[in-house]
């Protein structure tokens, strides 16, 4: 008897634990540590220039690179916002902003505007639909494109799993669940 008893403290202690533990998650204080939003001014600036919400793109930002300006990813992608040389220097020739190094390329400020500006693309080709635009800056515009086209993909979140690339699948729900922790902490 004695010996459940103890059993029955201990697991009580272990919740105890386990909910001030949950609870401090909770604070906005520990939440920024874990969802930090650095280059805000940056992010902000082209948010309104380009008229994407600046939550999404720190979402975007933190998932693609953790906020680490030295990002390079395995298939080339580079900076905070991971963007592909080719697609950078075809946003560069919408923009007019002429030809880009890749040092340029992983620039902050000029990283933060591609993306953003990308984002803004895609939105405006995407009719606003956020998964699908999410979906295409992972995945590609014509990949997603094909998806929705041929119903292979809804477009939708909960059909995520439909989504044929595991990466794009992870992409979208880790977007999705930093989206809404920005807004939650910073809106």
């Amino acid at each position: 008897m004695a010996e459940i008893i103890k059993s029955l403290r201990l697991l009580l202690f272990a919740l105890l634990i386990l909910g001030l533990f949950v609870m401090l998650l909770r604070t906005p204080q520990l939440g920024r540590l874990f969802y930090p939003y650095p280059y805000r001014q940056t992010i902000e600036k082209y948010g309104m220039e380009y008229r994407i919400d600046p939550l999404l793109v720190a979402a975007v930002i933190h998932t693609e690179s953790k906020f680490n300006p030295e990002a390079v990813s395995h298939k080339g992608a580079l900076g905070l916002m991971q963007i592909m040389p080719s697609t950078a220097h075809w946003i560069a020739q919408q923009l007019q902003l002429g030809p880009l190094t890749k040092e340029q390329i992983m620039e902050p400020e000029t990283n933060i505007r591609l993306g953003t500006w990308y984002l803004a693309n895609l939105t405006a080709e995407f009719n606003g639909r956020l998964d699908v635009v999410i979906a295409a800056y992972n995945g590609g515009r014509g990949q997603v494109g094909r998806w929705l086209a041929r119903g292979v993909w809804s477009g939708s979140y909960a059909d995520r799993e439909a989504i044929p690339f595991p990466e794009t699948r992870q992409f979208l729900f880790k977007v999705r669940t930093a989206y809404q922790r920005y807004q939650e902490l910073y809106r």
